[in-house]
């Protein structure tokens, strides 16, 4: 009885614990899940903390960005700004320029051009240069249709032959930053040579990359 009870009992806890918190990696306080708000805007469905929530760190790979006299950080979607001896989630402003799209993003079209939306926000090409500049809204984005970036890997290969895995964080992770070390993982796993034709190389990769971040993977 316990040895067909527990496998269910793990492979159900590692399932809510991805479910329950589709967030990017920030400084998560326990006991604030209720700030996260899921953006359906666009069949993103993604989840983000709330403008005005307040971490008291950033997370890891945070991106600083300087927009006139002012200071911002990006990660995962996520515009931070100092506050209070931390930082709090804030709506950034238009004209500023970011690096890289964040990880869980839309692509619309709209009059001919590609637009970009994550948490609120629309990005286009920055003009003149690299990197992607966040815009208003633009005229008619709500009749159009999400379409694919043929660019883009899938975010996971397919792997049949393997059952999920339940991972276990060894430093007390939490499900927030565990969730963005899987997904981190799983696009750079997506880059080494013969993965994407030979699933065992990709879940090779996967593991490594996890046990790398201080997870225990079974």
């Amino acid at each position: 009885m316990k040895k067909t009870f527990l496998p269910h009992l793990l492979a159900v806890a590692g399932a809510l614990t991805l479910a329950l918190v589709q967030a990017p990696a920030m400084a998560f306080e326990h006991g604030h899940e209720e700030h996260f708000r899921l953006d359906s805007r666009h069949h993103l469905d993604h989840y983000y903390p709330a403008p005005g929530y307040f971490v008291h760190g950033l997370p890891a790979g945070a991106v600083s960005v300087g927009f006139r006299s002012d200071g911002y950080f990006f990660h995962g979607g996520v515009w931070y700004r100092p506050w209070g001896g931390g930082f709090r989630v804030v709506v950034p402003p238009f004209g500023i320029i970011v690096p890289v799209l964040p990880p869980a993003y839309v692509t619309l079209m709209v009059g001919g051009a590609p637009y970009y939306y994550a948490n609120g926000v629309y990005y286009t090409m920055a003009p003149g240069g690299p990197g992607y500049a966040v815009v208003d809204a633009p005229p008619g984005v709500e009749g159009a249709a999400p379409v694919p970036m043929p660019a883009q890997p899938p975010a996971v290969p397919p792997v049949a032959t393997r059952p999920e895995p339940v991972i276990y964080p060894r430093n007390g992770q939490s499900p927030a930053q565990l969730e963005a070390d899987r997904q981190d993982c799983n696009r750079w796993a997506t880059t080494q040579p013969s993965a994407m034709a030979d699933a065992s190389i990709f879940n090779r990769a996967v593991d490594a990359c996890m046990d790398a971040r201080g997870y225990t993977i079974r």
